[in-house]
């Protein structure tokens, strides 16, 4: 049998990707695939605007290719936002994600928790969880229900999101499974992510509250980010960045070390699928694995 490793790929298409000729995500599979890629998140952020047969061109491709598929939900979804007519829209924005991952074959959505909007975090997030539970509802009873949802790690300091805060929705149901931005991480912290140490916190703390079965296969973005002292977050940058970090061979190190198998999606700024390789290569250089 043949053992299960830690899945890399990009966030949507690299710069290198038109670059060499290719023009739709229907080719994005062949191409992750040269490239020694098994993973890909198409970009649903500013609104699922594919058809169905490229849907179902892109799953077709990714099938032929070993290519697994997950979707990132439109951005300006807001699980915390109170309004009634604001939750069905949010819940319309999932199931409209969750349309296009059933064509093509995805697996998982990423999905944003929302703002804050001058609210405290406890109140926010309340009210996140309970729209949660209506958007998992609805994909229920659309015939969606084996999709999972990942919650993302967000940013900046003003959004929900923290690592607890995206735990505690995991706890809503058992299918929704974790996406760990690191970048978002460290951004939000202030650079925190120094030694390996603090690393294994968010590892130790996910497994504190989720089990190690359901952190095993975790989903994750990475990238290198610059943050300010006082929001977080500010631009997505690229893995020549020296200043900033998070740095990847620290993650590398621990997820062989536990055992770990998670999806990881590159969103560096136009670089996101070299970068990638650069992960992947960390991590079979850690397990000794030849590339």
């Amino acid at each position: 049998m043949e053992e299960k490793i830690a899945l890399f790929g990009p966030a949507g298409n690299s710069e290198s990707f038109a670059r060499a000729g290719y023009k739709s995500s229907c080719d994005a599979p062949r191409y992750l695939s040269e490239r020694g890629l098994t993973a890909y998140e198409y970009q649903c952020g500013r609104g699922v605007l594919l058809g169905e047969e490229t849907a179902k061109k892109i799953g077709a491709a990714a099938k032929e290719y070993n290519i697994a598929l997950s979707i990132h939900a439109p951005y300006y979804m807001n699980l915390s936002n109170p309004d009634d007519e604001r939750q069905r829209k949010t819940v319309d924005y999932v199931l409209q994600s969750a349309k296009a991952a059933s064509l093509m074959g995805a697996t998982r959505i990423t999905i944003h928790s929302g703002s804050l909007m001058k609210r405290e975090r406890t109140e926010a997030l309340s009210i996140a969880k309970g729209t949660l539970k209506k958007v998992l509802s609805a994909m229920d009873e659309m015939g969606y229900g084996d999709i999972t949802l990942c919650p993302e790690l967000m940013g900046c300091t003003n959004q929900l999101g923290t690592l607890d805060e995206v735990l505690e929705l995991c706890l809503v149901d058992e299918r929704v499974v974790p996406c760990i931005d690191f970048g978002h991480y460290n951004a939000r912290n202030f650079g925190i992510l120094r030694e390996i140490k603090d690393y294994e916190f968010i590892f130790d703390r996910m497994e504190e509250v989720l089990g190690f079965s359901r952190v095993k296969s975790f989903h994750s973005h990475f990238s290198k980010m610059e943050y300010n002292l006082k929001s977080g977050e500010v631009k997505h940058l690229t893995f020549e960045d020296e200043i900033y970090g998070p740095e990847f061979s620290p993650i590398a190190e621990i997820i062989v070390r536990r055992g770990y198998t998670p999806t990881f999606i590159c969103e560096s700024a136009g670089t996101q699928a070299e970068d990638a390789m650069s992960m992947r290569d960390e991590y079979l250089k850690v397990k000794g694995i030849k590339i």
